[in-house]
């Protein structure tokens, strides 16, 4: 008896209808034949809400629902979660189903409506974007049955208790993973790399075709073939690229619901897998108070597992990053020339200024390329019409902020410090296009 009240629920429509009596009742007092008229027709009412509550709960098990998960949430991007309902009634239903969803997402008035028919199947999709790694744990999936009557519901409840991680964009990775092996991934970002030159690994002797650089004929085996014959040259491979997060409290502005830092460990997650595609080797770590969550860079098979987990463990309290920290773990743990991606964010020369001496220590022994970010609130500052003072005065100061952002990239060029100034929506297609033209241009 208690389950069975706490499954049974009153519809609105049942609500709808005691207040019409109740005013009929009313109306009864102005005009009093109506009075008896008004109790049968109550009587009727509670009859049928008998029949209603009859049909629903006669039988045991009238309904049988799934929830189905992705076995990781995909963070930042919209995942798919699949409800499949099954109706054994031998009449057509109506449903909500509110499905507990996790608390990250401050969802409190999630209700899907559906009708299944008699005795079929139902399947229905819904998008969640989350904004955090992490656990995220669904709670139960209930779902509200009514009859045709519509005057009460009974509630089942499915699928209690599942925890699903939410790691960084995987999703983003399958995206550029099959246009990883060519030169495609030139065409698929937002700007054409040129080549200068070739680099000077040798891959292979082959016969000359028209288009082939007539520099590289080999006049060796030209004369044994007796045919133009060609040194064909591909990109130095077993190179070590470094992937630095600064995971500081320049990496707290958020943009579109996710923090920068968050965007950086997207790209990263990204990169890694173009640079194992094209043969070099793929490390990252992190830095803020200390250097932590490193992966020294291989091309080994499990490499991109390794680099999945140590982001997906990243946590930080956005302290303020220490560069010279970051400079003397360099210094010690790698040895070799290598090229080192740094996602940071500095908004004004000053903040720049005091960082550079570490920057310029970097790159004496490596190629370091500094990623920074846009600030896209200004540009609607700057774009908008201004009308008053106050406005003017806004203006002038999102130019300046803007301004200096394009000066701390010449800064950086002075010093023979590469930089990416991007958008954080384009900072994945940024980074590997600065990735292949460094690959290009051999300067590795």
């Amino acid at each position: 008896m208690k389950q069975f009240l706490k499954d049974l629920y009153l519809n609105n429509f049942f609500f709808y209808i005691l207040i019409g009596i109740v005013a009929l009742f009313v109306c009864a007092f102005i005009f009093p034949v109506l009075y008896n008229a008004v109790w049968y027709l109550f009587f009727i009412v509670l009859t049928f809400l008998a029949i209603d509550i009859l049909i629903l709960f006669v039988t045991k098990n009238g309904l049988e629902a799934t929830r189905t998960t992705p076995e990781k949430l995909s963070n930042g991007d919209e995942n798919q979660i699949s409800i499949s309902i099954k109706n054994y009634y031998n009449f057509s239903i109506f449903t909500k189903v509110i499905d507990e969803i996790p608390y990250q997402f401050q969802v409190r008035n999630f209700e899907i409506k559906r009708k299944v028919k008699t005795a079929s199947q139902d399947h229905f999709n819904y998008n969640l974007r989350p904004t955090e790694r992490g656990e995220y744990f669904f709670g139960t999936l209930n779902i509200y049955v009514s009859s045709p009557l519509k005057l009460v519901a009974r509630r089942y409840r499915f699928a209690q208790d599942e925890m699903v991680p939410t790691y960084p964009s995987y999703i983003q990775l399958r995206k550029y993973d099959l246009i990883a092996f060519s030169n495609n991934l030139f065409q698929y970002g937002v700007k054409k790399i040129r080549r200068i030159g070739h680099t000077m690994e040798f891959e292979q002797i082959k016969e000359y075709v028209q288009g082939d650089d007539i520099r590289t004929l080999n006049w060796k085996a030209t004369a044994k073939k007796n045919s133009l014959m060609v040194n064909q040259f591909q990109d130095e491979k077993s190179q070590s690229v470094y992937m630095a997060i600064d995971t500081g409290r320049v990496m707290k502005m958020p943009f579109n619901g996710l923090s920068l830092l968050d965007y950086a460990i997207n790209a990263t997650l990204v990169l890694s897998n173009v640079i194992l595609k094209k043969q070099d080797k793929a490390g990252m770590f992190s830095f803020s108070k200390k250097v932590e969550n490193r992966v020294f860079a291989e091309k080994r098979s499990s490499q991109m597992q390794k680099i999945l987990d140590s982001l997906y463990n990243i946590k930080t309290d956005f302290f303020e990053s220490d560069y010279s920290r970051l400079y003397v773990d360099i210094k010690k743990n790698i040895n070799h020339r290598s090229l080192i991606i740094l996602y940071t964010n500095f908004e004004t020369l000053d903040g720049l200024h005091r960082q550079l001496p570490y920057l310029k220590g970097i790159a004496k022994n490596h190629l370091l390329v500094v990623v920074f970010f846009q600030n896209t609130e200004l540009n609607q500052i700057i774009h908008k019409k201004s009308e008053t003072i106050h406005e003017v005065y806004d203006k002038v100061i999102a130019e300046k902020f803007n301004f200096e952002k394009r000066l701390i990239v010449n800064e950086l060029k002075k010093y023979g410090i590469y930089s990416v100034l991007t958008q954080p929506e384009n900072l994945t297609l940024d980074t590997i296009n600065k990735y292949l033209e460094v690959k290009a241009r051999g300067i590795l």
